[in-house]
């Protein structure tokens, strides 16, 4: 990495994002550090209130060592004066830094407007607008959405580029605003595919499914909880492993004792390292990724717009995947043959124990899976933007 044709176009980066887990602005930071990268600022700001999160802070490194770390506590306030106060907060730590920089990532456009704002100030050469959620209806209040989406456009429009995790989201913005122009481009979420561990055939649990990420309705769960009691009669060794948290887990648990499968069930909760997750999910048959086309009010979902990391994740842990026809990805999968993509959720059941009774057919999806490492370590990604 110290050959000259490695070295990065950039000195001095900023990194801005909203926290949860582990997402696309933590693994660039990782890439950043791995560079050696001469000074990098990450601030973080809680994505929602959760006790066990951080508040709003920041991590400062120099040559890939960190050199300062500071995290508030976490504090219950209204989330649009949230929103609003963590773009207020990226340009006040920035302005204590005393430094000018080369390059702010603002992953979101709160996170991409504080960058321009610093640029105007001069304290910023060039700013990237890393949009990871798009969705045209993103609030209920026709107001609040318009003014995001005014916000979002303004952002493309100023910042000197824009990386769209896949290319719906451009073609959203001409859809439903009428809005083109700015530098767009697409960047999708890729993960870290040498460090996954990938087992033998012969080494995973061939009747578990694994569930990874956060815990929403719209994530599909429940019609696999639903479908245990019929799985189980002719695979009475199945499990679900469903790793996560989020507001929607203690219906899930309501669900589960409800149908008297709780048994079949393990709920592993939130695991904050993900060297853990990885292994969790590398002894597993199958990852489910079952996303509704529509919310509740019958617009499309956020995973229309974006491109699942868990997917990516399951598929470098050697795992197939079984996801709905929802995500960009779902043709990925469908033309290299690398899980099953299903359009009817009442099909769910029926496709399970196919599955997890033909072992030959797992087999063949878990080799195309080991073959077809194209989902693309983020080296090769990041490489091509910062080299």
């Amino acid at each position: 990495m110290g050959d000259k044709s490695n070295r990065l176009k950039y000195n001095r980066i900023i990194i801005t994002t909203h926290v949860y887990a582990t997402g696309p602005a933590q693994d660039l930071k990782e890439y950043l550090l791995l560079r050696k990268v001469g000074s990098l600022l990450f601030i973080g700001h809680p994505l929602f209130y959760k006790e066990t999160l951080h508040g709003s802070g920041f991590e400062k490194y120099r040559s890939g060592k960190l050199k300062a770390k500071r995290y508030f506590k976490i504090r219950k306030i209204p989330p649009l004066v949230g929103y609003f106060q963590d773009a207020f907060l990226n340009v006040l730590f920035v302005l204590f830094t005393f430094r000018k920089w080369d390059l702010y990532v603002g992953s979101d456009n709160l996170n991409a407007f504080s960058g321009i704002i610093l640029r105007k100030l001069g304290l910023v050469k060039r700013v990237i607008y890393y949009v990871i959620d798009y969705n045209p209806y993103r609030f209920k209040s026709r107001a609040l959405n318009m003014v995001y989406h005014r916000i979002d456009q303004f952002c493309v429009k100023q910042a000197d580029e824009t990386w769209n995790l896949s290319p719906r989201m451009e073609e959203g913005r001409k859809e439903y605003f009428n809005f083109e122009g700015g530098n767009q481009k697409v960047v999708p979420v890729a993960v870290w595919y040498d460090r996954y561990p990938r087992k033998s055939f012969d080494e995973i649990d061939h009747h578990k499914v694994v569930y990874m990420g956060h815990i929403l309705k719209k994530q599909g769960i429940q019609h696999v909880i639903s479908a245990i009691p019929e799985i189980v009669k002719e695979i009475p060794d199945f499990t679900f492993l469903i790793i996560g948290d989020g507001k929607y887990l203690p219906e899930l648990k309501k669900l589960a004792r409800g149908l008297k499968v709780s048994s079949y069930i393990k709920f592993k909760g939130y695991v904050e390292d993900h060297r853990e997750v990885e292994k969790l999910i590398s002894g597993c048959a199958l990852g489910v990724a079952l996303y509704d086309k529509y919310d509740e009010f019958g617009n499309l979902s956020y995973t229309y717009f974006a491109d699942p990391m868990k997917i990516k994740v399951y598929l470098a842990a050697g795992v197939p995947v079984m996801t709905t026809d929802v995500p960009y990805t779902s043709n990925l999968i469908q033309t290299h043959k690398l899980g099953l993509v299903i359009k009817d959720m009442s099909k769910i059941e029926g496709s399970l124990k196919t599955l997890l009774d033909d072992p030959n057919t797992v087999r063949l999806m878990r080799k195309n899976v080991l073959n077809y490492p194209e989902y693309i370590n983020n080296f090769e990604i990041y490489d091509s933007l910062f080299l």
